[in-house]
């Protein structure tokens, strides 16, 4: 059998035996994909090698395919209550690169030993792609990921289940605290106009519409609710359907006027309402405002569902490729909007490959910027590039001819496939070393894991509680998110039924993985 042959299968056998490993469970917890990194140390331990090409593209797949599912959510959380999750985050990870700098210093670790127990007491797969990037094939970065991972993984789930019983009376008496997600309930209210200063105004004259995300749909016209005609404009006694978020739609009645009695009114779906998909160039890029559907088409739309999200929009509300309109309308003005906005409702499951190439070459393109520290200079590599790009192109949707959306289904096997080839590649290639980094250090590396892992939680439990005065939902979505576990979040959820621990997660998780990309070549740097 040629070496090349080898190397494929080398790499079948050691992804399939390491997702088998990773699903196995105990109480709920497993490895998921990072077992693979178990049975790849094995692998190279008996001297079977993974192509390093295969490494490589493993981790650009993962990062960009992992910016573009944070990115739709990561900029708007960030903007609404980023900067003290942030800062908690920051607290944190720097508790945990001194700690990983302390201790290599009094147990004499090597730079590349302590940086792989800082990715795997993290149980940060970019980090460890950072590292592995910037150190020679046989350093032990990977021996000590594969060391610390467990403890990672375990210490996260006992500190969110301990810690809220030695300080808190229950988790479930702050399920109201905190901020809610984005992700809010859509409510349909029937409202008459009572307020005279409104009237003879166009919607989009009334701000609070847009301000508050809410949109007026229909009108109720002999006690049936029609979609409103092009030349609408507010009348006193007029019955209106309103939609909006339900922590807002009250102040948008306020305004108009009042709530009416109706609580089971009927709407012809039917006809009335269809589920357009934007591909067209003339609508991506621009406004609802500046679109002017209900004049130009005698269409509203009520909601945009994006990414899995879907909202009910302001009038400021950009288009974005693949959007799907719900748009309210007289079936010939729907059809009429529906040729104009190019729908083709395919798109959504389509993968745009040329975007997706290249939104990689220019990840590869971004990783390779040097930021000057002083003497020092470090890089976003190839994980922290793509991972960016990917965040900017799912925020943004588009940029120019490049499309940030991929279908849920091929962004999850692609990222899947690429963190399974990286730690296939990386446990490897770090195999040959295991037992000899084991018998040289022994049960020392097992407590220099718990500590890296326990003093970020705590010094993020301390921060949050004491100086940024955080509930207790934000502050263990948010500590989960800095220490990248998932299983720790879902420990955190099972105990409430609030979101705001999910909410927390997803805006610190994106900003970690790309400080802790920057960490570790600062971390390196300073051990050298």
């Amino acid at each position: 059998m040629n070496t090349t042959t080898e190397q494929i299968l080398t790499l079948l056998v050691v992804t399939g035996m390491g997702l088998g490993i990773g699903k196995i469970a105990y109480r709920g917890v497993s490895l998921g994909t990072c077992g693979v990194v178990f049975s790849g140390l094995l692998a190279g331990h008996f001297g079977y090698e993974v192509p390093q090409l295969a490494g490589v593209a493993g981790i650009l797949l993962f990062a960009y395919c992992l910016g573009i599912s944070a990115g739709p959510s990561f900029w708007a959380m960030f903007l609404q209550r980023g900067k003290a999750l942030v800062i908690m985050t920051i607290a944190m990870l720097f508790a945990a690169g001194g700690v990983a700098w302390l201790l290599a210093k009094m147990m004499h670790l090597s730079p590349d030993l302590a940086c792989g127990l800082l990715a795997g007491a993290m149980t940060s797969t970019p980090a460890l792609a950072t590292a592995v990037e910037r150190l020679p094939v046989d350093s032990d970065v990977t021996v000590g990921f594969g060391i610390a991972y467990p403890f990672g993984v375990v210490g996260v789930i006992l500190f969110v289940q301990l810690a809220p019983k030695f300080y808190l009376k229950g988790l479930s008496k702050e399920a109201t605290n905190g901020f809610e997600s984005n992700v809010e309930k859509i409510e349909r209210l029937i409202v008459k106009v009572t307020n005279p200063t409104i009237v003879g105004k166009r919607l989009g004259d009334v701000s609070i519409l847009a301000n508050a995300n809410c949109q007026i749909s229909r009108v109720m016209i002999d006690d049936e609710l029609q979609p409103l005609p092009a030349s609408f404009h507010l009348e006193l006694g007029q019955r209106l359907l309103l939609i909006g978020r339900a922590s807002r739609i009250h102040e948008v009645i306020q305004v108009l006027g009042e709530e009416c009695d109706h609580k089971n009114f009927m709407l012809d779906v039917e006809r009335q309402r269809k589920k357009v998909v934007v591909t067209s160039r003339n609508l991506i890029g621009k406004s609802l405002k500046e679109l002017h559907l209900l004049s130009r088409f005698g269409v509203t739309i009520s909601r945009i569902a994006r990414h899995n999200i879907e909202f009910v929009p302001s009038s400021n509300e950009r288009i974005q490729f693949g959007d799907a309109l719900t748009a309210i309308g007289e079936f010939a003005a729907l059809e009429k909007f529906i040729a104009a906005a190019g729908h083709r409702e395919r798109t959504l499951d389509e993968t745009n490959l040329i975007s997706l190439c290249a939104g990689l070459g220019l990840g590869v393109l971004a990783g390779r910027v040097e930021i000057g520290f002083g003497s020092e200079s470090v890089s976003l590599g190839l994980a922290g590039g793509p991972l960016l790009m990917g965040l900017i192109l799912g925020g943004v949707g588009t940029i120019g001819p490049l499309v940030g959306h991929i279908p849920r289904a091929a962004r999850f096997l692609l990222a899947e496939i690429g963190l399974a080839m990286f730690l296939a590649q990386a446990g490897s290639q770090a195999g040959g070393n295991l037992i000899q980094v084991i018998l040289q250090h022994g049960f020392v590396l097992c407590l220099a894991a718990c500590a890296i892992v326990i003093t970020p939680l705590i010094v993020g439990f301390l921060v949050a509680k004491y100086v940024l005065k955080l509930s207790m939902l934000e502050t263990f979505g948010g500590i989960c998110g800095a220490m990248t576990s998932t299983p720790g979040l879902g420990a955190v959820t099972s105990t409430t039924e609030s979101s705001t621990p999910a909410t927390s997660y997803a805006t610190v998780y994106p900003m970690a993985l790309i400080l802790i990309t920057l960490l570790v070549p600062m971390l390196l740097s300073v051990m050298r």
